[in-house]
This record gives C-alpha cells, sequence and structure tokens, in this order.
C-alpha cells in the first residue's frame, strides 16, 4: 500500500533548506553551510558555502566569503570569492578584492574592489586592461 518512492525526500538532503539571517540581526563569527545562505542582517565574520550567498538590500558583511554564487543588494566588505556568478544589484555596495568568475552589474552598483575574473584564481589578464582608477568603479 505504501511505498518507500512516493515519500517526499527530506529537506536536509545535500543542500537542504536555505539559512537566513533576518533584519535587526547582528553575528559576530564564522559560518560553515553546505546550503544557500540569505543575510539580511550584519556579519562580522566568514562564510564558507557550496550554496549560493544573497545579501539582502539591508545586509552587511565584514569578513570573507567564499561561495558559488552571490547575489548582493545590500553592502560587503572584504574579500569575495565566487566559483561562478556574482550579481550586484543597483543598491550593492562591494569594498575589498573579488575573485570571480561571471560578473553581472546592475546600473548604481557601487564596486570598489579589486577584481580578478576568470575561470582560474590568480589568472591573468590578457589584454593588459588597467582601470582609469585603480579598480573602483560606479555603474551609473
Amino acid at each position: 500500500m505504501f511505498s518507500d518512492r512516493q515519500k517526499p525526500k527530506a529537506m536536509n538532503e545535500i543542500g537542504g533548506q536555505p539559512n537566513r539571517i533576518e533584519k535587526n540581526t547582528k553575528i559576530k563569527g564564522d559560518i560553515i553551510s553546505e546550503a544557500d545562505f540569505r543575510i539580511d542582517g550584519k556579519l562580522d565574520g566568514n562564510v564558507k558555502t557550496s550554496g549560493k550567498v544573497v545579501i539582502g538590500k539591508d545586509g552587511y558583511i565584514h569578513g570573507k566569503v567564499e561561495c558559488v554564487n552571490a547575489d548582493i543588494e545590500g553592502s560587503f566588505n572584504g574579500e569575495l570569492n565566487v566559483s561562478d556568478l556574482l550579481s550586484l544589484k543597483s543598491s550593492a555596495v562591494i569594498e575589498g578584492t573579488v575573485s570571480v568568475s561571471k560578473l553581472a552589474v546592475e546600473p548604481g552598483a557601487t564596486f570598489n574592489a579589486s577584481c580578478n575574473m576568470g575561470g582560474k584564481k590568480g589568472g591573468s589578464n590578457p589584454a593588459g586592461f588597467k582601470s582609469p582608477n585603480n579598480g573602483a568603479a560606479k555603474a551609473s
């Protein structure tokens, strides 16, 4: 009558439920997770995940973030290592160093960071491009 095939999959399988730090919450410390992470509060520390990091409009991270994908609407200051896509929304403010494979920036985002872009960390800049303002840019 009941078979194993009809059981719903557990939410704590690889990746699991997304984690969330709500607005008006402040955390000091490091976070390691296999699931996606959304920050709407303030984090002073590091985040390492094999998923996606989302910094909401009121969110702020000061520290190091290592993830596969990231969507940023709020503020970030530190070292950001994104192995795939970093998406900066118009309200984003980024400062520090960024290493990314793909970058999408909406007009209005503030990107004051040293950026290394490519498939390999520490990759070269084949075109020899140098920013006229030492890597600081404001999309408008």
